[in-house]
């Protein structure tokens, strides 16, 4: 089964082109899973596989129903059918890490309109009536019968505490270099003798 299409367009997304999708949404998959903060939506990427995975599928039932249909091909049908499948999983995967984060960190998102451009319209939409949900849940079980100056979900407490949760970006990630680079020194480190680090 070959997903392969030239055509699609990653320049706003910054993901090599010259990969065929499925290997392109693994990686977008483990950036997701391994990223602190929710990343851009890859909306052309999903949808495309999407209609490859309907067409494809359109095919598959087409030939398991047509009679002249060989053994040799049946077996082949089977492994497009799993390799669809792997591709299916892929996707689902991939949108339960952003609804996780979505959900994990809505309050957040729905004020902060930068983050708000990095989801789907359907993933804001959900951001928008689980905060509302959640908020209704919190008044109909505990806050309704407290005093109103404690009914505010978005407080920031004298220390510092926010009540919002927010991604933690100083959480240490792997970095995996595809090409050679240089040496790269973060902005609070020094380099010494012999190639030694040290904090600055």
């Amino acid at each position: 089964m070959d997903f392969s299409d030239p055509t699609l367009d990653d320049h706003q997304f910054a993901i090599d082109s010259d990969e065929n999708p499925i290997a392109r949404l693994i990686r977008a998959w483990l950036d997701e899973r391994h990223a602190p903060e929710l990343l851009v939506f890859q909306a052309v990427l999903i949808d495309d596989l999407m209609q490859k995975l309907h067409e494809q599928g359109l095919v598959v039932s087409a030939l398991q129903s047509d009679e002249s249909t060989t053994e040799e091909e049946h077996l082949r049908i089977t492994l497009v059918k799993t390799d669809m499948e792997r591709a299916k999983f892929l996707i689902r995967s991939y949108m339960r890490v952003r609804i996780h984060k979505i959900e994990k960190y809505a309050a957040h998102i729905l004020q902060t309109p930068e983050d708000q451009q990095k989801l789907s319209n359907a993933e804001l939409l959900h951001a928008q009536r689980y905060q509302q949900m959640l908020a209704n849940h919190f008044h109909a079980t505990v806050l309704d019968a407290l005093p109103d100056s404690t009914h505010a979900l978005d407080q920031t407490f004298p220390d510092g505490t926010s009540m919002i949760t927010r991604p933690d970006k100083d959480h240490p990630v792997f970095v995996h270099a595809r090409v050679p680079c240089h040496d790269v020194l973060l902005p609070e480190y020094v380099l010494l003798a012999n190639n030694r680090v040290a904090e600055a």
